[in-house]
């Protein structure tokens, strides 16, 4: 069966040359630039001809030593303990940094920590450097890192703008209690064996106790102290643009991730451009020197573009439609399942992220470090999926295309957010190729979102990161039942709820050994792919682009962007 599949592409990025004259920053037009046209055919269906300009002409050197980050969103604060965004930690962790910190893959490593150790299996000790001083000049000790902590843990205990506890707290929902042992030495208190905790106290960084009890958080918002290599400067309202300066008192970072010391630049700004093209008119401009989120279909051509470089990471946002199990038709298995034959995986792997994506086998990421390796994606079968439905009832009784059961067609809204655009047209044009009249609904997140989580919404294409490599902080967030009818699973949009699959997670939580705990999270894995609370879809890389001139950059597979080592080099 045929379906038109229609990715227009790379016309936007001669618009995007248009738009800032042409050319790279410092490139002059000369008889060197040449119009490139491709021709690519989908499904023998569409043939979309492209248009690239080409400028060969190298990008000049810099002219400052500030280095310029182009974001996607606007972080939703500039306090450690008060967000749930990924776009606030990149900077935030430029300014603060934590006990422990992640390279670029999923190693952790010691950075505030001098030496961590396990006590028992319930009990942390850990031993801090002496002499790391806050941007006042003030010294960190383990003052600071009780404050830290209790401020996450326990509740109400942020009061502006207004009395709430730190939505923190649920990565990190084992620490009971921590106490200060000496000046340098805290120990930490579990409720039980916590297998992942190193791996998700990267997330947790150390605020100046003394300072923030002084001014509140208010006041600390508006001007925040850390410890990183970067020190607060301005920020315009909304965090629309983060500027930063570096800190020359800096104790180096990480002692074995190199380099150690000062940050390479002497300053740092953040700023929010959050339509792709503009992000990469910006670039090319040399107005910027690091875009985030580089659009999938630009990413080819940016590679052949002179004084641009690209490079990707692993990533840790899988994707996927959540199906709501408790509506009809998606309370039927089969109808599930046939919906996850209907998608032909590779094609979006290859039109949509050109390549640079993978299969999901199932619940987890296959770059999870408890992925069930004994699950496949599920295959690309139409006809199977097509058998499914019929079993299901669902048949084309009437010729008309569309199949119906009950006198009803088959008919559903996919709901999703303005980013996920192409990869939904594509999903829902996928299922009308199969007789179910599919369309697709754009939202706003926060508006959503409470929908989703009172079970009234049909089907949701999103994503959920996955950046501790661990089940945990993921895999309960998701498929963890309900529990006295309120979803136990912060982002359980599916509102799926296996009694075994629930026993599983908590004992996958709380199970030390490495072994035991593959096993555990093999049977929940198999659980879930089987039931198929969602369609299972792509775990695209990170994606990014920065001018030639930025020297010792890489993308992070938590779409963090570490600026301590990144220089800007003539």
């Amino acid at each position: 069966m045929k379906f038109k599949f229609l990715f227009v592409s790379v016309v936007l990025f001669s618009m995007i040359l248009s738009a800032c004259g042409g050319a790279p920053p410092g490139a002059q037009v000369t008889a060197e630039e040449k119009i490139v046209r491709e021709t690519v055919v989908v499904k023998e269906t569409i043939v979309v001809t492209q248009e690239l300009e080409k400028i060969v002409t190298p990008t000049a050197a810099p002219k400052r030593q500030t280095i310029i980050v182009a974001l996607s969103q606007a972080p939703t604060s500039l306090d450690p303990a008060d967000h749930r965004s990924r776009i606030s930690e990149t900077v935030i962790r430029n300014m603060f940094d934590g006990l422990v910190t992640r390279d670029n893959v999923s190693g952790v490593h010691l950075e505030l920590a001098e030496e961590i150790n396990w006590v028992d299996d319930r009990t942390l000790e850990v031993k801090l450097r002496q002499g790391v001083k806050f941007h006042d000049g003030s010294e960190m000790t383990a003052d600071d890192v009780v404050f830290t902590f209790d401020r996450i843990i326990q509740e109400n205990k942020i009061e502006y703008p207004e009395l709430h506890t730190s939505p923190r707290k649920g990565l990190i929902a084992p620490l009971e209690s921590i106490e200060k042992t000496g000046n340098y030495t805290v120990v930490m208190h579990f409720s039980g064996p916590w297998p992942p905790a190193l791996q998700l106290l990267v997330h947790q960084q150390i605020v100046p106790k003394k300072y923030l009890e002084e001014v509140g958080t208010e006041g600390f918002i508006a001007h925040p102290i850390g410890t990183g290599p970067f020190k607060f400067v301005s920020a315009q309202p909304g965090f629309e643009e983060v500027v930063m300066e570096r800190w020359e008192d800096y104790y180096g970072g990480a002692p074995d991730l190199e380099p150690v010391g000062p940050a390479c630049v002497e300053g740092a700004i953040f700023r929010v451009i959050p339509e792709a093209s503009t992000r990469v008119a910006a670039l090319l401009a040399g107005e910027v020197d690091i875009i985030q989120a580089v659009p999938s279909e630009l990413i080819d051509t940016l590679m052949q573009t002179p004084g641009i470089q690209v490079k990707t990471a692993p990533g840790t946002q899988p994707k996927w439609i959540e199906l709501n199990v408790n509506k009809a038709p998606f309370d039927d298995v089969r109808v599930r399942q046939a919906l996850n034959y209907a998608v032909d995986k590779q094609l979006i792997i290859d039109e949509i992220y050109g390549g640079r994506a993978v299969a999901l086998p199932g619940p987890l990421s296959p770059f999870n470090n408890f992925v069930n390796k004994n699950l496949s994606p599920y295959p690309y079968d139409p006809d199977k999926a097509l058998s499914l439905l019929e079993e299901a009832g669902w048949t084309d009784s009437n010729g008309d295309g569309l199949l119906d059961k009950g006198g009803s067609s088959f008919s559903f809204t996919i709901d999703t957010l303005e980013e996920f655009r192409a990869l939904a047209e594509a999903i829902a044009e996928m299922f009308r190729a199969i007789g179910i009249d599919a369309s697709v609904r754009f939202w706003e997140y926060s508006v959503v979102r409470p929908q989703l989580l009172a079970g009234e919404r049909m089907a949701y294409l999103d994503d959920w990161g996955d950046s501790a490599f661990d089940p945990v902080g993921h895999f309960e967030a998701k498929w963890h039942g309900y529990v006295d009818g309120s979803p136990y699973g912060r982002g359980n949009f599916s509102t799926y709820n296996n009694a075994r699959v629930n026993e599983l997670i908590v004992m996958g939580e709380t199970t030390a050994d490495p072994a035991e705990r593959q096993k555990i999270y093999d049977e929940a894995q198999q659980i879930v792919y089987d039931e198929a609370p969602a369609v299972f879809l792509v775990v695209p890389d990170e994606a990014e682009a920065a001018l030639a001139w930025v020297t010792n950059w890489s993308p992070a597979s938590d779409s963090r962007i570490n600026l301590h080592d990144v220089c800007l080099t003539p």
